[in-house]
């Protein structure tokens, strides 16, 4: 989970083995931006029985529209093929045939309205490489960056939008690899974003999930894909669906990774909480 200084839960993080976590996350010392809690055992702990997401009040997206931002320079001469895997993921989720995202559909607002898939989720994809991102940048950083992309899709203050700031190769944004995290997600105040490093740059040992299920950039779509299902149901991190113990839907299930097919192709996937099931599961 991550946790500001003020003690409100924000976003859960797919974690790095406690071994990989720095002094004051560990501590929770206090330090500048937000800080990380990290807890996570050698396997995916489920919540206690009874411990289900409960709902805190707050809104959930209804009709979530993803929208990805490569920020720096460096990404072009990055050729891993990134770009290209996520963009064929987004095509896909919330197209026909894709029943891992309505998982979500479950966690429902105010009105009792759950979130609605009728079509692919992707709304745009922004290379942001004027200049090299730096090579580290803050969580607040991160965080002008998500409004940075929000203003160039048009999209501040829409409910609805994920921003994800997708990190360069070599950098280290808000301290990771160190502040016990693979991804999180956030609300900038504005709009819902995600903070996603560059996942082939993890150390041997962490438990960001590189090569998970055989495929290169697994860890790209098993973490993204996390953060993109919490940020559907928990988008100002805290106030959605969220369990007692502070877990939000992807973070009891962080294990028993499958491939998943979707329109645009296969693509290593987690499952996700189910309320309905009172566990982990990789389809509706």
């Amino acid at each position: 989970m991550r946790m500001n200084r003020n003690g409100r839960i924000a976003a859960a993080a797919v974690l790095m083995a406690a071994g990989l976590v720095g002094a004051s996350a560990a501590t929770g010392q206090a330090s500048e931006g937000p800080q990380h809690v990290a807890g996570y055992a050698a396997t995916a702990k489920a919540p206690a029985a009874g411990e289900n997401m409960q709902y805190g009040g707050g809104p959930v997206q209804l009709h979530p529209v993803v929208y990805l931002v490569f920020w720096g320079s460096q990404w072009k001469t990055d050729t891993n093929g990134i770009p290209a895997y996520l963009t064929s993921m987004f095509n896909g989720l919330g197209a026909s045939g894709d029943n891992w995202s309505t998982i979500t559909s479950q966690y429902t607002n105010s009105s009792g309205q759950g979130p609605t898939f009728n079509g692919a989720v992707l709304g745009g994809v922004w290379m942001d490489n004027a200049k090299a991102e730096p090579t580290n940048p803050s969580a607040n950083a991160v965080a002008n960056e998500g409004n940075r992309g929000a203003s160039h899709f048009g999209v501040s203050g829409n409910g609805n939008a994920q921003i994800v700031v997708l990190s360069a190769h070599g950098t280290h944004p808000d301290g990771w690899p160190s502040s016990g995290f693979c991804a999180y997600h956030d609300y900038s105040g504005s709009v819902s974003y995600t903070n996603m490093p560059y996942q082939l740059d993890a150390p041997a040992g962490s438990r960001c999930p590189n090569g998970a299920l055989g495929g290169h950039l697994d860890a790209f779509s098993i973490v993204e894909g996390h953060e993109y299902a919490e940020s559907v149901s928990d988008p100002q991190a805290g106030n959605g669906w969220v369990a007692p113990n502070g877990q939000e839907i992807g973070d009891p299930c962080e294990s028993g990774f499958q491939k998943v097919t979707l329109s645009t192709g296969t693509f290593a996937m987690q499952p996700l909480w189910s309320n309905k099931a009172s566990g982990c599961v990789i389809h509706n």
